[in-house]
């Protein structure tokens, strides 16, 4: 008796958990069946937590193992060994890099100005470049935030863009302006990082 209501508790249960996954998968399947439009993306990566440039690059590698042609603009961690740009560059992948550092250590506003500006041009390029399925324009919100790129530039590069082409802007405090353009907006929360219990960086893992 006991392994007979057993069996039919299991099959209570089985039946409930079909039901659910069949009312999901008509969600999803309606979802699929709505989004029809053809476009390329533009998607904002940005928070407070660590994985924001390795999400951008993540995607790029995607890219780049589907055949597409890629192209990257690196503002502030230009001084770093850079492990994907030691294998991006390899496939072919385009790399303009502002190679100043970080800006507390340059402690030079007109410089930095100057070396932002001279890879923006790279970036405005880029974005008018119909050959190029998908752009990575890692850590952008400095330079708009610190006043190098003037945001107006960068709106009008982003709208005139091809249409067909993505583009991805990863770094803390996205623009407004920036989060309400983008298709999809991420958010990278910092629960825990190794650096704050003075932990060193690690190649391989942290760049």
């Amino acid at each position: 008796m006991v392994d007979k209501d057993i069996r039919q508790d299991g099959d209570a249960n089985q039946s409930r958990h079909k039901q659910r996954q069949q009312k999901l998968k008509q969600q999803v399947d309606e979802k699929i069946d709505a989004a029809q439009q053809e476009k390329g993306l533009l998607l904002v990566i940005t928070g407070n937590g660590k994985g924001k440039t390795t999400a951008g690059f993540g995607t790029v590698a995607r890219a780049v193992g589907h055949g597409q042609q890629c192209g990257v603009a690196q503002f502030i961690k230009g001084t770093w060994d850079n492990g994907e740009k030691n294998l991006l560059e390899k496939l072919g992948v385009e790399f303009h890099v502002m190679a100043t550092g970080f800006t507390w250590e340059t402690q030079d506003k007109e410089a930095d100005t100057r070396a932002a500006l001279e890879v923006w041009e790279q970036c405005e390029a880029m974005l008018s470049n119909p050959s190029l399925d998908v752009v990575l324009l890692d850590e952008l919100t400095y330079m708009v935030a610190y006043g190098y790129v003037e945001l107006d530039r960068v709106t009008q590069a982003l709208s005139r863009r091809p249409a067909e082409q993505s583009v991805i802007i990863t770094g803390r405090a996205a623009h407004r302006t920036l989060i309400d353009m983008a298709d999809t907006v991420s958010e990278v929360k910092n629960v825990k990082h190794a650096f704050e219990s003075g932990i060193k960086a690690r190649k391989g893992v942290d760049w």
